[in-house]
């Protein structure tokens, strides 16, 4: 097993040369992103802020980001039983720095284009998402609001280079197990979030990094023996040699754990899979039920994504050595090929 590099003390997050001054993982964003720091060409610059709120029959994503030359506003609603799926989105042409988007995660941000609304207001513990969309000929007029609570403090906080040239970073932070409260309303149908079965997700990425990507990544929350549960899964992204971005969150505490192996194309998306860890904290199934496909070619872009919900089962080891027996957990898992 390789060894996992922990970043325990805050500072800049590039030098003046706008290279990652520590590389690793961190249970909080110790280092500041400041984009006048980057030393890359400006149109190299990617930005986002992304939240999804689920439970055992819908899920909501909402998203404000850009890669420097296009961006987009997007607000995606779908249920897996059925596959009743909405999506609202605004491309954005050259929109480089103007949408603002923040320096931190603990900073929120509204944007508003062609007939669509959204912000990410942040109030202490609390997450309020507010996303109002006008109707068009494909989807009905929408409008959510839905408050997050953050329980702990813990996250999963990347520094990651490639190897491809020392001003390509990923500075990520994903916070999973906030509980949602609201609802959604789609052309006067509404679809509410219950905190006892609801929960949120936030993905804040900043970075520079090579034209061409490929990522797998899976995320859970949830509640095991009635305390909330989730974790962060992926590889394929990046130089991971100091750190994977694998952990388990249990109580409000974080779980470090190594490499995760899965193969989802393997058999075809929608087969069932297995995934496995090299230390043996981590052996779960899992069997699809929806596939969140995407495609997106605008410009230079051309993406595509399989984002797979479904239920994992098995069981888990915490650091301490206790062993978590994990049953039918709504989670989901992607694979991702970008240009862009």
């Amino acid at each position: 097993m390789r060894k996992q590099i922990e970043i325990i003390n805050a500072g800049p997050l590039l030098d003046k040369k706008g290279v990652l001054t520590q590389k690793g993982y961190a249970v909080k964003p110790l280092l500041n992103y400041k984009r006048k720091d980057i030393k890359a060409p400006p149109w190299r610059i990617k930005e986002w802020d992304f939240y999804q709120i689920s439970n055992n029959d819908y899920c909501i994503q909402f998203t404000i980001g850009h890669t420097s030359y296009a961006g987009a506003l997007t607000v995606t609603f779908f249920r897996f039983k059925d596959g009743l799926r909405y999506d609202k989105s605004a491309t954005l042409i050259l929109p480089f720095g103007s949408l603002g988007m923040p320096e931190t995660s603990a900073q929120g941000i509204s944007a508003s284009r062609k007939g669509i609304e959204i912000s990410f207001e942040v109030d202490q513990n609390k997450r309020i998402l507010y996303c109002k969309t006008a109707a068009d000929k494909k989807t009905p007029a929408m409008e959510a609001r839905i408050v997050l609570e953050r329980k702990s403090d813990t996250s999963i906080v990347m520094m990651t280079p490639f190897t491809e040239y020392p001003q390509a970073f990923y500075y990520n932070e994903k916070i999973s197990c906030m509980p949602a409260s609201g609802f959604v309303d789609i052309g006067g149908q509404r679809f509410n979030f219950e905190p006892s079965s609801a929960l949120g997700l936030l993905d804040w990425g900043r970075g520079v990094w090579p034209f061409r990507t490929e990522w797998y990544w899976g995320s859970a929350s949830g509640f095991v023996n009635g305390k909330l549960f989730g974790f962060n899964i992926g590889f394929g992204f990046g130089d991971t040699s100091a750190a994977t971005e694998n952990m388990l969150f249990y109580d409000g505490i974080a779980n470090k754990i190594n490499d995760v192996n899965f193969n989802l194309s393997s058999g075809g998306y929608m087969s069932p899979k297995h995934f496995s860890s090299d230390d043996g904290s981590f052996e779960m199934d899992f069997t699809p039920v929806y596939d969140r496909y995407t495609e997106n070619k605008l410009l230079f872009v051309d993406t595509r994504c399989h984002q797979i919900f479904g239920y994992f089962s098995g069981k888990v080891r915490l650091n301490d050595g206790t062993n978590l027996e994990i049953k039918d957990l709504m989670a989901f898992t992607e694979h991702a090929v970008n240009n862009w």
